[in-house]
């Protein structure tokens, strides 16, 4: 299963190679991952960098005594004034209603919370701040009510996507207005209207343009410099870009040490939009599969690369998943408790989330491991087996239920059976077969058959598991 690699390598989106991981400070690890615009659900889209940075932070936090995971709120927004108008629903409401619905949402795919989540609106008099010594170091101006980013004045625009600026430009959908220097300079602050949520400012009232929050937040929380900021491929240009430019213009300092960037989704083979009907939120995935089977879906395509989500590959994860915990059922019944996770990472695993966090191999990995134990052929191999797969689950954020609970998922707001329902159906089959009435016993079995539910009879007694 390969030999254990002495250090993590990522791929540095900054220089476009494969870099061994070396945090700034000694045993402290500082990362920031764009997070959500809250004014809708959130979709399998906003999922990928959630999943994808939720398994490098659990991987630093087993090399690193300190890791501070910082994901931003942006809740100061056009999309979500727009909603409001429409709606009627006060801005408040709406962020505070999708950002619970968006906490509920990544919880179900295994998804630890960051230890911060800044939120845009708590950080306006830092982003005034920042903006302040951009004008007074030349690399901002004031015109028409704006405060307008100075793309000429910064020479090294450009440098995170490597491309020139009029490629840039060439390549990317520009706010042409009369106010602007240059073509290329981006919003830093604009003004707002009575209807329009605003703050006071040297510039009048208004509000922060996108990309300074990020920068002001990621001041804030993690300093000048940090180590990795991560977020979606879609973002390199020009959220990430204007980023750079606008700390190191403000701050005089290096701004990220790793960019690390996901790849684009689609879904069955075609970009996700609303008028294609193949737009998927993530709470009605979760009607369709657990969410360990969405996320290690997810996890089957090495998080650089572009990904296409399916019904085959979620069945396909589903599957694996239900042979996992099955080996860790029948490890726990031969041992007579719970079994707990190896201290250590299966080698391979290791090996192959230090490449730059190769989770198609990883999981190819823990294969390996399954099948050795069930090829044995003895009980015995179930239990060592099943430690090795329950210390990758935590890394990979899998195989974190009890396994007779997985298999009783039921979806959000299902109206199968319950519980108690289903024991008492097995409580009146074993009354049945106990008289002898064994027509009845079938006829509750097949019943229970036909509502997804299916019963297995051992020396323990009676264990069910839903079937989709």
């Amino acid at each position: 299963m390969g030999g254990r690699r002495v250090a993590l390598v990522l791929h540095n989106g900054a220089t476009g190679k494969r870099e061994e991981f070396v945090p700034l400070r000694h045993d402290s690890v500082g990362m920031y991952v764009c997070g959500p615009t809250v004014y809708d659900f959130a979709h399998i889209g906003n999922a990928r960098p959630v999943i994808v940075f939720d398994v490098l932070y659990r991987l630093l936090k087993r090399r690193y005594a300190t890791v501070h995971y910082v994901r931003n709120i942006t809740d100061i927004d056009d999309k979500i004034n727009a909603r409001a108008k429409a709606s009627g629903e006060p801005i408040l409401a709406i962020t505070a209603r999708t950002t619970a619905a968006f906490h509920e949402d990544m919880a179900a795919l295994g998804a630890l919370p960051p230890d911060a989540e800044p939120r845009a609106t708590s950080h306006i008099p830092q982003m005034i701040a920042m903006i302040e010594r951009l004008i007074e170091r030349g690399f901002a101006y004031v015109a028409a009510g704006h405060v307008l980013f100075n793309v000429p004045a910064k020479a090294d625009y450009g440098k995170l996507s490597n491309r020139s600026r009029d490629e840039l430009i060439a390549g990317a959908r520009i706010d042409v207005a009369p106010y602007k220097r240059d073509a290329a300079d981006f919003t830093l602050w604009k003004p707002s209207d009575a209807e329009t949520p605003g703050w006071d400012s040297p510039w009048g009232r208004g509000r922060p343009g996108w990309h300074i929050e990020c920068s002001a937040m990621s001041l804030a929380q993690l300093g000048k410099t940090f180590d990795i900021h991560g977020g979606g491929r879609d973002l390199v240009f020009p959220h990430h870009e204007n980023e750079v430019a606008q700390s190191e213009a403000a701050n005089g300092a290096p701004f990220v040490r790793y960019w690390v960037h996901n790849g684009f989704l689609t879904v069955n083979g075609e970009k996700m939009s609303k008028s294609l009907g193949n737009f998927i939120i993530v709470r009605d995935a979760l009607k369709q599969a657990p969410g360990e089977a969405l996320r290690l879906n997810m996890l089957s395509t090495h998080y650089r690369a572009p990904m296409d989500w399916n019904d085959d590959g979620i069945a396909r994860a589903r599957l694996a998943l239900d042979r996992w915990y099955g080996l860790i059922e029948k490890a726990e019944v031969h041992w007579g408790r719970s079994i707990t996770p190896d201290t250590h990472l299966p080698a391979g695993v290791e090996a192959a989330l230090d490449d730059d966090l190769n989770t198609p191999q990883a999981i190819a990995e823990m294969h390996q491991i399954a099948n050795a134990a069930f090829q044995c052929g003895t009980e015995d191999a179930l239990v060592p087996a099943a430690a090795a797969l329950k210390a990758a689950g935590l890394v990979l954020g899998i195989l974190q239920d009890e396994a007779h609970h997985w298999f009783r998922w039921q979806p959000r707001g299902a109206d199968g059976l319950d519980e108690a329902a289903i024991e008492a159906a097995i409580e009146a089959r074993k009354a049945a077969r106990k008289a002898k009435d064994f027509a009845q016993a079938d006829r509750i079995r097949d019943d229970l058959v036909a509502r997804g539910i299916v019963l297995e009879d051992g020396p323990a007694g009676t264990k069910w598991k839903r079937v989709s």
